[in-house]
């Protein structure tokens, strides 16, 4: 989390709040003078502080990803230039924690210039070859991926790449080669190994998949067979000659700036590093070829939302599980949730129900809009929400997922709910482990707000390619094989991803982004942090490193698709008895580390232009 410009403070998402001293100039019988002399009056309520600025601002998952970003904004480039800057630098800095370059990020963003408030979908699309019947033909019955020799079937269309270069395009400033040399620095000179990264090395079967598709990345991110020690380099030479292509592609191109993004994105779709992927995937007998990456377009589209205490709740539409979050928002709005005190029993479990109401429209409902017919508007209809929000119990917890309702009937479109795929309960759940995202929000000094959520490619889950620098993206596990189904496999379609960012609006304009990693836990971690911003009033650090907690009661999106019914992870820090009080109420809790690591609530006042972004201490975020 980097700042340009002074520091001025502000508490809450919009209001100035001084604190409290108590008595005049005393404080318990002692002179506030000598105490402030010696330490302070009291420590901090968070571990770090808001950083607040007036020129511009970043908070991403690593303290290098950040950089990256800055970097473009102290040299003059705007808040665009400076999110794709950071969003290739964090394929270098997280690779192991995060995501690779061969994978997929979304966006939010609002460009004050244009008036623009898009989303883009860096979400690539399954293979052309990907159907049902390809995968039943080699005795499958859902799409799978690693840990193991099956990996290369879910084999996904990159999309973060011709994403960033097509925001950098449309909205940005900066040629490619200055974007990307952030990027080829890192990858060639070496950055840092740190406790994050190698803690993931240490566990979540990486070495496994690695010498199942020999050698993997044991001769990059490894120290001959053992973990390397923080503070150790990290050279990705191949990683650097990747990017180090695209750039030379754009130098080629001449001096006019959008023809040399044009060859960068050119050299990756359809060049050099388009062909060595096609290789690559058929030498594992991958399912992605050339095709697949030449027929690849980023999409816009509008943010669809809802509202919430007058303020604007915007997100992905149903390619995304986004709408968790705004389905909740509207039932929790037939609660009183402020009477039931911040991370109490009863709050918990409100929101916890809420939640599993929407997740289970998102399992019947959801998918690409581009092939499927979704009720959006019923999904979000205040109407369908008052019905849904009648059957949470207030004493009891629902014993697994409940069923869905019928958004159709609250839609102005026609439709009929489909058949559902079925999935059984139990299985492996390592809460501690599952693969990464980061994420990335930007504002800039004119007010300009964008932020990416990256990730994919996971080490343990794909196959990396060392002569690629990176490993591709199995997000296609995420489609089912149920005809009908709005998620069902499809040739060149989006399965329904996890990754997923937020904006929130008053009167109209965008104020803030919201984002947390963390894989199905996203869309419950961000109405949290939403939660804690507009109805507790927390400021944006204080909003994320309030303790969380996640829910398990619907089929997780990544294969095998573990459900767990009824089950509730908590973090440690909060309150005595609320873990029993959730467990009277049937309940079965477990506690987790983490649930959703990486957050960053990011806001600008339209009042006077401060800005303000934190940065979550459960990872290197900075």
């Amino acid at each position: 989390m980097i700042s340009t410009g002074k520091e001025i403070q502000f508490k809450g998402i919009l209001s100035v709040k001084e604190s409290d001293m108590a008595g005049e100039g005393t404080t318990q019988g002692r002179d506030v003078g000598f105490i402030l002399e010696q330490g302070d009056i009291s420590r901090p309520p968070t571990g770090r502080p808001v950083i607040y600025a007036t020129n511009g601002i970043i908070s991403s998952g690593h303290y290098l990803t950040s950089m990256a970003g800055m970097r473009m904004l102290m040299s003059g480039g705007n808040a665009f230039d400076a999110l794709v800057s950071a969003t290739f630098a964090a394929a270098v800095v997280e690779p192991v924690a995060s995501y690779s370059l061969g994978a997929e990020a979304t966006f939010m963003f609002h460009d004050v210039g244009t008036g623009d408030f898009l989303s883009l979908s860096g979400q690539g699309p399954a293979s052309l070859k990907a159907t049902p019947e390809f995968f039943k033909s080699r005795g499958h019955d859902s799409i799978p991926t690693g840990p193991g020799e099956d990996a290369p079937l879910s084999f996904t269309v990159p999309g973060v790449a011709a994403a960033c270069f097509s925001m950098l395009e449309k909205y940005g400033s900066k040629s490619v080669q200055e974007v990307l040399s952030v990027s080829i620095e890192y990858a060639e000179k070496g950055i840092p190994n740190y406790e994050y990264m190698t803690g993931r090395l240490d566990a979540g079967g990486a070495v496994s998949q690695f010498e199942l598709f020999p050698p993997g990345g044991l001769e990059i991110f490894f120290n001959e067979g053992d973990i390397p020690d923080p503070g150790t380099l990290l050279v990705q030479k191949s990683l650097a000659r990747t990017f180090r292509t695209m750039s030379e592609a754009a130098d080629k191109a001449g001096s006019e700036r959008l023809d040399g993004i044009s060859a960068a994105k050119d050299c990756f779709y359809s060049g050099d590093i388009a062909s060595a992927i096609s290789d690559a995937s058929r030498r594992v007998d991958g399912i992605l070829d050339e095709s697949d990456l030449e027929n690849y377009v980023p999409k816009y589209s509008e943010p669809i939302g809802t509202t919430y205490m007058g303020y604007g709740v915007h997100g992905h539409s149903t390619w995304t599980q986004g709408p968790v979050l705004q389905q909740a928002l509207n039932i929790l709005e037939f609660f009183d949730l402020k009477s039931m005190g911040h991370n109490s029993a009863e709050y918990v479990h409100t929101v916890t129900e809420a939640l599993k109401l929407a997740l289970a429209d998102r399992e019947a409902f959801y998918g690409d809009p581009d092939f499927a017919s979704v009720p959006v508007d019923g999904l979000l209809s205040k109407e369908y929400a008052a019905e849904r929000a009648k059957e949470i119990d207030d004493l009891r917890a629902h014993p697994g997922m409940p069923g869905h309702g019928n958004p159709w009937a609250y839609s102005e479109f026609q439709g009929e709910v489909s058949p559902q795929p079925s999935y059984p309960s139990g299985g492996p759940m390592d809460l501690q482990h599952e693969s990464g995202t980061t994420h990335i929000t930007v504002i800039d000094g004119h007010g300009n707000i964008a932020c990416s959520t990256p990730s994919g490619g996971a080490f343990n889950k794909s196959v990396f390619f060392p002569e690629l620098g990176f490993a591709i993206s199995t997000r296609s596990e995420m489609l089912n094989f149920t005809e009908g189904h709005p998620n069902v496999v499809k040739p060149g379609k989006r399965p329904r991803t996890t990754i997923i960012n937020y904006m929130i609006t008053r009167d109209g304009s965008p104020i803030a982004t919201i984002g947390c990693p963390g894989g199905d836990a996203q869309a419950q971690a961000n109405l949290q942090l939403v939660l804690n911003t507009l109805l507790w009033g927390m400021n944006p650090q204080e909003a994320v490193e309030a303790p969380r907690f996640s829910s398990l009661s619907a089929p997780n999106s990544f294969y095998p698709h573990t459900y767990l019914p009824n089950q509730l992870s908590m973090e440690d820090g909060f309150p005595e008895g609320v873990s029993d009080g959730l467990s009277k109420k049937g309940h079965n809790i477990v506690h987790a580390s983490t649930c959703g690591m990486g957050a960053a609530v990011a806001i600008r006042n339209p009042d006077n232009g401060v800005l303000a972004a934190s940065a979550d201490p459960r990872r290197a975020s900075y």
